[in-house]
C-alpha cells in the first residue's frame, strides 16, 4: 500500500496543477482527500472542467492508476446510516434495492471453514435468497432486498445448507453472526475463476489503455504468486445499443494468454449518451460464461465509468443478474472510473454488498484520466490499482 504523501513523491515527475472542489466531500469525514484533480495526458487534448493540464504525454504502462477500497459489509453501521438518512437516503428507492435486512452466516467443517457450500434462505417453502460460502466460510443472505418494507420475523425462515436443513434459530446481523458447525468435510477446490467486465465506450478512452495494462499485469502476477491454484480467466467488454457491438466475450480459459490477447485487442469507442449497457454485460458474464461448479473463489471485476439505463426493465434485469451472481457464489467487485456520479457509486455498492464483496474506486492521485468524485466513505488507503486487485484476489483465494 502507499500513503498519499508517498503517492505524490512517486508521481513527482508529473506537473499537476489545480485543485478539485467536490461538494460531497463533507459527507465523508476522515476520507483520504488531498484535493488533487486529474490530468488527461492526451496529446493536444483540451482540458475539460474539473481536470488539469499535464506537462506531456503519458505512456501507458501498468502500476500507475491509483485506487481505494471500501467494504460496506465491514462498516455496517456507517452503511446503514448513509442509506437510511441524509443526502443518500434516496438511493435505495432510486434503484429499487434495499440491502438492509442482512443475515450473516459462518459455516465451519471438519477442516476449518466450509468453502463453497450452498446456503438457501427459505420462507414458506420458497427460496428467497441463495449464496455460497467463500474461502472464509462466510455467506450473506438477504430478506427481500429488492422490496421496500419492514423487518420480517425470522422465526418464519429456515436455512438449508447443501440441501440439508440447518438446526438454527436465525438472527439478523445486528444481533450477531449465525455460527454453524457441521461434520461435512466439504470440498477443497483449488479452482479460482476471475472475470473482467469492462466498459469500452468512448468515455473510457482517458483510462482504458492504462487499465488494459493493469489487467494484464494482474493476471500475470496472480498466476506467478499463486502457483498452487488452478486459475481460469475470462473477459467481457461492452458498449451500448446502437454501437458497433453491445457485448463481446472471451470465455474462461486456463491459458491466461487467451484473456490477455482479448483484452489487448479492445479499444474505447461508441457510447454517446451517459448510460451504457451495464445490464447486458452483467447478464452475459453471469449467464453465458462457464463458471466452475466448484471453486475456491469466483470474482467478477466490473470496471466502468457510467451507470446502466434507468428504466424498470433494465433495473429488473440487473436485479436478476445480481441474484444469480450471489446464487453462483460470484463476488461482483465494482471498480469505478472517472465520470461516475453518486447514483452510480451507490448502485455499485449495492452490487458489492449483495454479492459478499467490496467496492473499489479509482482516485485522482495518479493524475490519470478525468476527475474522479470522492466516494462517500470513511478513512481509506490509496494503493496502485493493480496491486489492490492482486491483494483482493489473494485474500479471497487464500
Amino acid at each position: 500500500m502507499i500513503r498519499l504523501s508517498y503517492t505524490i513523491l512517486v508521481l513527482s515527475s508529473l506537473l499537476i496543477i489545480g485543485c478539485s472542489d467536490d461538494s460531497d466531500l463533507a459527507s465523508s469525514p476522515g476520507s483520504s482527500n488531498i484535493g488533487i484533480s486529474a490530468d488527461t495526458f492526451a496529446d493536444g487534448a483540451s482540458v475539460s472542467e474539473g481536470t488539469t493540464e499535464s506537462s506531456g504525454t503519458r505512456e501507458e504502462e501498468a502500476g500507475l492508476i491509483t485506487a481505494g477500497e471500501w467494504n460496506d459489509l465491514d462498516n455496517w453501521d456507517f452503511w446503514t446510516d448513509i442509506i437510511g438518512q441524509g443526502d443518500h437516503a434516496d438511493k435505495p428507492g432510486y434503484w429499487t434495492v434495499f440491502p438492509s435486512r442482512r443475515i450473516s452466516v459462518h459455516v465451519a467443517g471438519n477442516f476449518g471453514p466450509m468453502v463453497d457450500a450452498e446456503l438457501r434462505l427459505v420462507h414458506n417453502g420458497n427460496t428467497v435468497w441463495t449464496n455460497r460460502t467463500d474461502n472464509f466460510g462466510n455467506a450473506e443472505l438477504w430478506v427481500n432486498p429488492f422490496e421496500e418494507g419492514r423487518t420480517s420475523n425470522l422465526s418464519e425462515y429456515s436455512l438449508i445448507i447443501n440441501d440439508r436443513p440447518a438446526q438454527i434459530d436465525l438472527k439478523y446481523y445486528e444481533e450477531g453472526i449465525n455460527e454453524i458447525v457441521t461434520d461435512d468435510t466439504g470440498l477443497r477446490s483449488t479452482r479460482v475463476d476471475l472475470s473482467f467486465i469492462v466498459d469500452a465506450t468512448g468515455s473510457m478512452g482517458d483510462e482504458l489503455e492504462f487499465l488494459k495494462q493493469d489487467l494484464e499485469d494482474v493476471i500475470n502476477k496472480v498466476q506467478t504468486e499463486n502457483n498452487s491454484l488452478v486459475i481460469e480467466t475470462s473477459s467481457v467488454f461492452y458498449r451500448d445499443e446502437g454501437d458497433e457491438y453491445v457485448v463481446r466475450q472471451s470465455d474462461f480459459s486456463s491459458n491466461l494468454n487467451t484473456t490477455i490477447d482479448f483484452i489487448r485487442a479492445q479499444e474505447a469507442n461508441g457510447g454517446g449518451d451517459f448510460p451504457e449497457a451495464v445490464h447486458s454485460a452483467l447478464e452475459t458474464a453471469i449467464e453465458n460464461l462457464r463458471w466452475s461448479e466448484n471453486a475456491r473463489t469466483r470474482i467478477a471485476f466490473l470496471l466502468l465509468d457510467a451507470p446502466p439505463h434507468h428504466n424498470m426493465e433494465v433495473i429488473l434485469d440487473l436485479q436478476e443478474s445480481i441474484r444469480r451472481a450471489a446464487e453462483h457464489g460470484i463476488k461482483v467487485i465494482p471498480i469505478t472510473a472517472s465520470g461516475i456520479d453518486k447514483d452510480t457509486e451507490f448502485l455499485m455498492r449495492f452490487f458489492s454488498v449483495l454479492t459478499n464483496s467490496t467496492y473499489v474506486f479509482i482516485t485522482n492521485d495518479s493524475g490519470i484520466g478525468n476527475f474522479h468524485i470522492e466516494p462517500t466513505v470513511g478513512d481509506y488507503e490509496v494503493e496502485f490499482l493493480n496491486d489492490l486487485m492482486v491483494r483482493l484476489i489473494t485474500k479471497y483465494s487464500a
